[in-house]
């Protein structure tokens, strides 16, 4: 297998990991709101999340920023946490269309928590290779997308079965899921070490 397949796959798996569902909680989350007429915002949203990621990891890899593992493993379900109430506040109400604006930058800042979450593990796949490590990276990007891609489409086939099929309301399917993503999401925090001394 080449290096691109490999370094590809793990991007993937890095997502699809049913043990660290918090990517996909977040991704269900940021698309629960919109539907597959509004799949081009979506998609710059996802994006813009994906280039956060990797521009964490990016500045990590090369030693540019370290932040304490147990910080970010508490800041990854507030992020989540954050989405999710904002999605319960907005739930129903038409979704804007004049450009991606502060969503877009909420989201590269959560793109960039999330992405220093796997930047320990990142570098340890790298260990201490010469090989230039950028190319690695843009593979693994690159493998993140796809699979991003993958649980927005499922998320929003989920979305439009229910809302045609059950006849749930957009909002009322909102606040099903966003409900839901709270209920797992807050005990996480919760219980989370950085409360213990």
């Amino acid at each position: 297998m080449s290096d691109f397949w490999i370094y590809y796959e793990i991007g993937m798996r890095h997502v699809l990991n049913i043990h660290a569902y918090d990517h996909v909680l977040f991704l269900i989350a940021l698309s629960v709101p919109y539907s597959f007429k509004e799949w081009k915002r979506l998609l710059v949203l996802v994006s813009i999340f994906t280039l956060g990621h990797t521009l964490a990891l990016l500045l990590a890899v090369f030693g540019m920023i370290s932040v304490q593992p147990r910080l970010i493993e508490f800041l990854i379900p507030i992020t989540i946490l954050i989405t999710a109430v904002s999605n319960l506040f907005t739930a129903g109400k038409s979704a804007k269309t004049d450009g991606i604006n502060i969503i877009g930058f909420i989201t590269l800042f959560f793109g960039i928590i999330h992405g220093l979450g796997f930047s320990n593990y990142f570098n340890s796949l790298l260990g201490g290779s010469s090989k230039s490590r950028l190319l690695p990276l843009s593979e693994f990007a690159l493998g993140i997308e796809s699979a991003q891609l993958i649980v927005v489409v499922v998320a929003l086939l989920l979305s439009y079965l229910v809302q045609s099929v059950f006849r749930f309301s957009k909002r009322d399917w909102t606040l099903v899921v966003c409900s839901f993503i709270i209920g797992v999401v807050l005990p996480l925090i919760i219980g989370h070490e950085i409360w213990k001394k």
